[in-house]
């Protein structure tokens, strides 16, 4: 007999979700207060099964357990059940991202959390759990209070915890089979972002980790159409479960890329090129702008482990897996991001002018008043900061890419919404407001990987625009990162460190002075774009435009285009070719300084 007190040492993390589906026996509602308030007036328990539309094991869930006679009967009798898309719902896949896909949440009816359940539930233990909760609703061990977060005194890491969260980031490397983690194997942003920054300034571990991992994840490239698969369950990468999500597809784009352009080897380009040609292609609306991700599975007779490892040819004549045809900022942010890197590094036009598309097309269909974003066409609730905060980080992308300054300017628009919007006395919290009125959900909620990227926003925005505000934003986020609840909540938390050190160093720094249609000019701008480096700052000044946004440096006028290199606001001498560039930029940035109160 299971118990809701032994459920936390039941509960296996599967990284999955599926579709949301009708069922003949269960009334599911979407989410809402209205189910809430129903749940009280006939004085039923609330579940919510938080799914997604790509994934496998809740495709499993919904034709097994949601259809067994006796789950159907205990919910029925005594619970009111929701379904809700996660990718649909920022607040709630943040809120409950921790407890897999599918995560099952159990509510008492004024909204409190009583349970939450971690992944797949055969219909057996479902049944389980259920008439234990019904027998006795009190919240169980799974529902314990988190500590509030009491924001750093200081905007940096103090030495000991830099030590610290460095020590975990070596610590959970898998020498044997490379990648960060012991068991599910994909990417871990974070980490190799880390990785490739610390590469990139010539560390020679550091490489020796971000090459192994890249290598072996190429394991998880769609050899037929491209892509990238979200992760293998085995440490080896040789069992990969085949959903085929955006942020894996941005993410594993613009790592590969920077990979190429930091080592320069063209096996990551072509790996780069692959998960590009799936993004421009499936993945891409055609009116330009990204759908959401794409199914493991092509139906349930037919599941991803078959119908991947057949040809191109055989997999058109069996049908084509559903793609999720929503089109969400957040996830155009990242894709625009990623693409703008790609193109940086290999030169391809086409990708930036993807990129740029992309923009337009959300810019046009999911503004709000005052720099920031919807997610979709019809959100249940939000604004949600990862929208406005992914399109910010696009529109930086698409600066430095193009040195068109309405993208900057579109950025600082951006940050100034997230700071009117989604700042709190600790860090940035994900919604404006709570998912419920009441209830355990009326409590904001901030995400830790959030907060990283928000550091890193702000701070980038800071270091390109100028003034102070930016600047302070960076410092806001990195003090919630830096306190004891963050730093002591986990081992993957190279992320914080990566944040740490943006604030700390100045960026790579490379200025263009010429025309915009200048030949020469357009050259200089290209070889600053392409440089090895992982975190840099690229502005094209042309003197027709007026004053640079941000003039933290004092340029000589020019008779011919030329780029200088600057840190610590000294330049070098004006470099006047590709080669030029590349030296005089090794030269200044060895002359970075490291500035932590």
């Amino acid at each position: 007999m299971i118990t809701k007190r032994l459920i936390p040492g039941l509960l296996t993390l599967l990284l999955c979700a599926a579709p949301a589906a009708a069922n003949g026996d269960l009334t599911w509602q979407k989410w809402s207060d209205q189910s809430f308030a129903e749940a009280k007036a006939k004085k039923r328990m609330v579940l919510l099964d938080l799914e997604a539309v790509w994934c496998h094991w809740c495709h499993v869930m919904e034709e097994t357990t949601y259809r067994d006679a006796e789950v159907v009967k205990l919910l029925s009798e005594h619970f009111i059940v929701l379904k809700a898309d996660q990718d649909a719902n920022p607040d709630l896949s943040t809120r409950y991202g921790d407890w897999g896909w599918p995560a099952t949440i159990l509510f008492a009816p004024d909204g409190s959390e009583i349970g939450k359940i971690r992944g797949y539930r055969d219909p057996e233990q479902m049944a389980a759990i259920l008439a234990a909760f019904i027998k006795d609703p009190t919240p169980g061990p799974s529902v314990e209070e988190t500590a509030k977060v009491v924001p750093s005194q200081s905007k940096f890491l103090s030495a000991p915890v830099r030590e610290k969260l460095i020590g975990n980031y070596m610590a959970v490397y898998d020498d044997a089979n490379a990648g960060w983690g012991e068991v599910q194997k994909f990417i871990h942003t974070d980490s190799m972002d880390y990785a490739l920054a610390r590469a990139a300034d010539g560390d020679a571990e550091s490489e020796r980790m971000a090459k192994a991992t890249l290598d072996a994840a190429k394991a998880l490239i769609d050899p037929e159409w491209g892509g990238i698969y979200q992760y293998s369950d085995k440490a080896d990468w040789s069992s990969p479960h085949y959903e085929k999500i955006m942020w894996y597809q941005a993410q594993g784009l613009r790592q590969y890329s920077l990979a190429y352009g930091i080592f320069g080897e063209e096996a990551y380009r072509e790996t780069a090129s692959d998960i590009a040609r799936y993004l421009t292609g499936p993945l891409q609306a055609k009116g330009g702008g990204f759908y959401t991700s794409q199914d493991a599975d092509l139906n349930a007779e037919m599941h991803g482990e078959v119908y991947y490892a057949l040809s191109s040819e055989a997999r058109l004549k069996a049908g084509i897996p559903r793609i999720d045809t929503n089109i969400y900022a957040r996830e155009n942010g990242w894709a625009i991001t990623a693409l703008a890197t790609y193109s940086d590094m290999t030169g391809d036009a086409a990708a930036l002018d993807a990129a740029q598309l992309a923009a337009e097309v959300i810019i046009n269909s999911r503004a709000l008043a005052g720099g920031g974003f919807s997610h979709g066409g019809s959100d249940r609730s939000g604004p949600y900061l990862g929208d406005t905060l992914a399109m910010g980080q696009a529109f930086v992308a698409l600066y430095a890419s193009t040195g068109e300054r309405k993208w900057l300017l579109a950025a600082a628009s951006s940050g100034d919404f997230i700071a009117a919007n989604f700042r709190d006395e600790a860090g940035f919290i994900t919604a404006k407001s709570g998912e419920r009125a009441s209830g355990s959900l009326s409590k904001p909620v901030a995400s830790v990987e959030e907060n990283i990227q928000a550091v890193q926003f702000f701070n980038l925005l800071h270091r390109y625009h100028g003034g102070e505000r930016f600047g302070e934003l960076a410092g806001h986020a990195m003090r919630y990162l830096a306190s004891e609840q963050v730093t002591g909540s986990r081992r993957f938390l190279a992320g914080v460190v990566n944040a740490d050190d943006q604030l700390a160093i100045e960026p790579v720094h490379v200025t263009v002075i010429g025309s915009k249609d200048d030949k020469k000019a357009k050259l200089l701008h290209n070889a600053a774009r392409g440089l090895k480096a992982a975190y840099k700052r690229v502005d094209w000044w042309d003197p027709r435009e007026g004053a640079m946004i941000n003039p933290d440096v004092q340029y000589p006028e020019m008779e011919e285009s030329a780029a200088f290199a600057c840190s610590n606001q000294i330049c070098s001498r004006p470099a006047f070719s590709a080669a030029d560039l590349e030296e005089t930029v090794r030269a200044m940035s060895a002359l970075r300084v490291v500035r932590r109160e």
